[in-house]
């Protein structure tokens, strides 16, 4: 099957293309040499993780250097540890005796991990280098390699720390998802759901009609989930770039509770798609209580989730630790909670929510809950 490619258009930002297919990684090298902001890059610096790099980085440095360009690859340990300062400051001071300079680039080779901090050291790094994306799990494809969003994490909480800068390029090379353990397939799955909740009817009971074979990995339909989550996100991005026009925020419906579920149970505890999951479970019961989220619609989400994989978490924490580590996220205006609602799908609300009509609902989530 062809690749497909998506142009991605950002007003103020340079347009870039995300090929998605079956066995693109060995031609990287030459899509860059394609791509204007790297296709003269004297040096890259190629980072990834080390899940990834035995499996995959001999391949994707191959091609860039059979495209003629000099590479340099750090491999930094797998997992949340890896967004930190202590990792970013390392990978920087590297770049530094590598000589590297504002007309090299970033290849970042790996899960939203490895993408996040890729581009934000690029992004910051001379005061700013291009960055390419190279995604290798089902989440990082459907999210977080596309938009622009870099970050690294504080004790306080996910990504407090970041800037925005759109990629050069992004290669979603599909065959790279056969060695996701199921775990990870699972977090992607989450935000593919999330995508198609607040999409559109026509994006929900597609994924309504296939979850099974989603789960399954079968191509064609893992193929289509991952380029309909990148148009959706790549749209909503046109609108809001920064998250400064009320419009990008609706991307993290979920993402209060389950920011706050990664921090309070150690990053890496659960998969960020998991706490997604269980952020849009808390997002509809808080909806359905305030009278805003049909019962019927909270029901079949709970129902889509459980057939991607993604059942109700053995979570909770004290509601005084909850509310206060949901207090940090990023929506938080004047101390105020806000949360991404269901009208319908694709009918969301941003809504300021009483912290006792929050602590509440929270508790009475926790109650319903399954024995598990």
């Amino acid at each position: 099957m062809p690749a497909t490619r998506i142009d991605v258009q950002i007003p103020g930002e340079h347009g870039y293309d995300v090929r998605v297919g079956d066995a693109i990684l060995a031609a990287l090298g030459r899509e860059c040499r394609g791509v204007q902001a790297v296709a003269q890059c004297p040096q890259l610096l190629l980072i990834s993780d080390s899940n990834v790099a035995p499996l995959y980085l001999a391949c994707a440095k191959d091609s860039l250097v059979g495209a003629g360009y000099k590479v340099c690859d750090i491999t930094v340990d797998a997992g949340e540890s890896s967004k930190s300062i202590a990792v970013a400051g390392e990978v920087w001071e590297a770049m530094a005796l590598l000589g590297l300079g504002r007309d090299c680039a970033v290849v970042s080779l790996g899960g939203g991990v490895v993408g996040d901090l890729g581009a934000f050291v690029a992004s910051t790094f001379m005061r700013g280098m291009p960055v390419v994306q190279v995604p290798t799990t089902l989440l990082s494809m459907v999210d977080s390699s596309v938009g622009g969003k870099t970050g690294i994490n504080l004790a306080a909480g996910k990504n407090l720390v970041g800037t925005f800068m759109q990629p050069a390029y992004v290669c979603a090379s599909t065959d790279v998802l056969s060695t996701l353990p199921e775990r990870e397939w699972a977090c992607g799955c989450g935000e593919v759901a999330k995508s198609a909740v607040i999409d559109s009817d026509d994006f929900f009971f597609w994924l309504i009609d296939n979850a099974e074979a989603l789960r399954r990995r079968e191509q064609a339909v893992v193929d289509e989930a991952i380029c309909r989550c990148i148009v959706f996100k790549a749209g909503v991005v046109a609108q809001d770039k920064t998250e400064s026009r009320g419009v990008r925020e609706y991307l993290n419906y979920g993402h209060t509770l389950a920011h706050a579920i990664e921090a309070l149970s150690g990053y890496g505890t659960y998969s960020h798609g998991a706490a997604v999951a269980e952020g849009m479970r808390f997002a509809a019961f808080l909806g359905t209580r305030l009278g805003l989220t049909p019962a019927e619609l909270a029901d079949t989400q709970g129902q889509l989730l459980d057939a991607l994989g993604l059942a109700r978490l053995d979570w909770r924490a004290p509601l005084s630790e909850a509310m206060e580590c949901m207090k940090r996220d990023k929506k938080v205006r004047g101390g105020q909670l806000r949360f991404v609602l269901l009208r319908d799908v694709g009918d969301w609300a941003l809504l300021d929510v009483d912290d006792q009509d929050v602590a509440d609902a929270l508790e009475s989530f926790y109650d319903a809950a399954p024995a598990l």
